[in-house]
């Protein structure tokens, strides 16, 4: 009974899986579309190619593990696409630095430890060992969205973080946690169970933002524009008062000066020419 329940509720998480690796169809329809990935980062697509294509190895060495090789075969070729048009529609320094990632991860690192597994792990060692580089890989998929979270929480809106995937990320969490309980598979209870939470969290941020006005980076720098512009001509008003104030006193100072006694001032004025004109007697003068 308990193995027919797990094979159903296998068979549930198969679906509900390849929904979730379905998902962003609609995002790539949409970079396709526009010629562009706009603010969507490739990070998640990258770690997820890497994922399935490590559960689906390890499904191969696993008894039993039909269930798990279809759904990740399935997953890791619809990453494969998605990656790639990343790779042909984003900017040149994302194009780059996710073409890094990919020769580094999906091709580099999943390629050595497939070798590494068959040619130098220990026969009885090698589900374990693949089995906790999925576990990690998994988490590191579910975690990847958090900075999509970061995102959405900076810009006020939910606009590059699709609900559906969400959804169906907390979905499959929840259905391939309760599987591994049924077949007690501790590298795949564990993941999921974190993806379950991830989940939860994603949609509670997804909840709190989805009704708010999108604010796009444009309209952050014309604010931060608007407000450097404002701060400067308040500087200079502050310069020309200070300037007046300036103008003000030396005119005061001035007036001072005008306003003093005019017999004084003429005073003022003819006594170097008496000290000239009185060393200029000669004795008999004097």
């Amino acid at each position: 009974m308990a193995v027919s329940l797990s094979f159903i509720v296998g068979l549930i998480g198969n679906f509900v899986s390849i929904l979730v690796f379905a998902s962003p169809i609609k995002t790539f329809c949409r970079v396709v579309k526009k010629k562009s990935t706009e603010n969507f980062k490739g990070i998640p697509y990258v770690t997820t190619l890497l994922s399935t294509s490590l559960w689906t190895f390890y499904g191969l060495l696993k008894p039993d593990g039909l269930l798990i090789v279809t759904v990740n075969a399935v997953g890791a070729t619809l990453q494969l696409i998605y990656v790639t048009l990343f790779l042909i529609y984003a900017p040149k320094d994302k194009k780059i630095k996710t073409g890094k990632l990919v020769a580094i991860l999906d091709v580099g690192f999943l390629g050595s430890v497939i070798a590494m597994t068959l040619l130098a792990v220990r026969e009885d060692i090698k589900l374990t060992f693949v089995g906790l580089l999925c576990a990690a890989f998994t988490i590191g998929m579910y975690a990847a969205p958090l900075s999509i979270m970061g995102m959405v929480i900076k810009m006020k809106s939910v606009e590059y973080m699709p609900f559906w995937l969400s959804f169906f990320l907390f979905l499959n969490g929840g259905v391939w946690s309760i599987y591994a309980v049924l077949v007690k598979d501790f590298f795949i209870g564990v993941p999921n169970a974190i993806g379950f939470i991830l989940g939860s969290a994603q949609l509670v941020i997804y909840s709190m933002y989805r009704n708010k006005t999108p604010q796009s980076m444009a309209t952050k720098e014309e604010e931060s524009s608007d407000t450097l512009a404002e701060e400067r001509g308040v500087e200079m008003q502050r310069q020309e008062y200070g300037e007046d104030e300036e103008n003000n006193l030396n005119n005061r100072i001035l007036k001072k000066g005008h306003s003093l006694p005019k017999p004084f001032m003429t005073r003022l004025y003819s006594m170097p020419q008496k000290i000239v004109k009185t060393l200029s007697l000669n004795a008999n003068e004097l």
